[in-house]
């Protein structure tokens, strides 16, 4: 399938002023130099460029080791310690065939419902940086899964978060866990168990800002937000969400005007972190929140997946970019595609189930299914280019960003690198021969790469 190329060949002022927004950007307290948490300490994909360009399973791998049982979380690394999670069958006696996650190669699969059946235990490794020596290994929880879930997630698909004293471990309805750097477990939180849409799972990631935990947990039963103590596992604030099972994660917006709480769904919503009060909404028209909102500076973007299959949700495809401040009601009507407090509105975005990064005043959007690379001006919303990747199979995992080039992982381990820019160019294609979906964690010159089976150390 050959797709049409785009470009819009002008570099504004106002895009170059984009450009420096984006290079001073932070999101709060975060630290630059470590990677605590889904995308980052700054929750926007951004890595130091010095790691390296180049790799496969042998080039510039400093070490590997294998990780049992099944997990899509994504490592967290804060100085010399690696945090990962793994759901771990002890038991398998209730399945009727293997209980690691099934390869996707654009549609198919199944429910798994016999896996509750299972006996796991769900687990959290504490690593070595250095070596990918096992510091600890512990058990949060041991039992039956308390949802079925699609063939193709797995038990262990939310990524843990680190303040540098403890590691966070969510593995959605089966609970919250504190532990600290020794591996003791320090508190546990049970948030109750709720059926997802068509039993697919979960998979939305807890952040921590301040004092806080938050957590997504939204469902076909009873959605809500909520924020605990990081000490103590203590409910600060809980509100109740109109929405059904969505998959994205929250991030905190911190802009010239406030910190925000920004939370997907078919309709966005931003919050305060401190109390819950709601501060603004926007409808999306629909779709599916798979993608994590990206924040840089004072510009939010925010987009739902474009659904076509009959369902409750057919609709959404669009991407938004948000101006600081609003209150209310912020969505543009008719056919107006700005407001006050809307920049641009694009449709038919491309933005799918990898959450976008901004590289050079640019946004970058991967399509699901197609292996579709989307280049969008981030100041105005105008489509640049849009390209297949040779070769390349379906995008879960989120790309990230290292200087002025930008890293695309496929679902077969193939690492596309592009450099940033008006102009489509591939730089490199590193391939690691094995089933990806975990977006990896890119801190002190090193990529932290998990594949279904196999942690990767990889750096010059």
């Amino acid at each position: 399938m050959i797709l049409l190329r785009h470009r819009f060949g002008f570099f504004s002022l106002a895009t170059a002023t984009m450009v420096a927004v984006f290079s001073a950007s932070g999101a709060g307290t975060a630290t630059a130099d470590q990677w605590s948490q889904f995308r980052g300490s700054r929750m926007d994909g951004v890595a130091e460029p010095t790691h390296p360009i180049r790799w496969d399973e042998s080039e510039n791998v400093a070490w590997k080791v294998d990780i049992p049982g099944e997990g899509w979380s994504c490592p967290v690394v804060w100085d010399d310690r690696v945090f990962v999670t793994s759901a771990v069958p002890i038991d398998t006696a209730g399945a009727d065939s293997a209980t690691e996650p099934e390869a996707y190669r654009g549609g198919g699969g199944r429910l798994r419902d016999d896996l509750t059946e299972v006996t796991y235990r769900w687990e959290v490794f504490c690593l070595d940086a250095e070596s990918g020596r096992t510091l600890w290994r512990q058990t949060a929880r041991e039992g039956r899964p308390t949802i079925p879930r699609h063939s193709s997630n797995t038990y262990a698909t939310e990524t843990p978060v680190t303040d540098g004293q403890h590691v966070y471990a969510y593995f959605g309805m089966m609970g919250l866990y504190c532990f600290d750097f020794d591996g003791q477990l320090i508190w546990s939180k049970d948030f109750g168990s709720y059926d997802m849409r068509a039993g697919w799972g979960t998979s939305s990631s807890p952040i921590l800002f301040g004092e806080q935990l938050f957590l997504q947990i939204d469902n076909d039963e009873q959605s809500f937000l909520v924020a605990v103590d990081k000490a103590t596992g203590e409910e600060n604030w809980r509100v109740d969400r109109d929405e059904k099972s969505q998959y994205s994660s929250p991030i905190i917006w911190s802009n010239r005007e406030r910190d925000e709480l920004i939370v997907g769904g078919m309709v966005y919503r931003s919050y305060d972190p401190q109390t819950g009060k709601q501060l603004w909404q926007l409808d999306m028209d629909k779709g599916r929140s798979s993608a994590t909102p990206l924040a840089i500076g004072d510009r939010l973007y925010v987009g739902t997946e474009f659904r076509n299959r009959g369902g409750a949700d057919d609709g959404g495809g669009f991407l938004f970019a948000i101006k600081p401040g609003g209150s209310g009601d912020l969505t543009p009507s008719g056919d107006v595609t700005e407001s006050e407090w809307v920049q641009w509105k694009m449709p038919r975005s491309g933005i799918q189930m990898a959450s976008p990064v901004a590289c050079q005043g640019y946004l970058y959007l991967l399509e699901r299914r197609s292996g579709v690379v989307h280049c969008v001006n981030a100041e105005t919303g105008q489509e640049v280019y849009r390209f297949r990747l040779p070769g390349a199979r379906a995008f879960w995992a989120s790309p990230w960003t290292s200087g002025d080039k930008v890293f695309c992982v496929d679902t077969g381990g193939t690492t596309y690198v592009l450099s940033a820019g008006p102009e489509f160019e591939v730089v490199a294609t590193n391939e690691i021969d094995q089933q990806t979906w975990s977006s990896p964690a890119v801190v002190d010159g090193a990529i932290y790469f998990r594949t279904a089976s196999t942690l990767y150390c990889i750096r010059n």
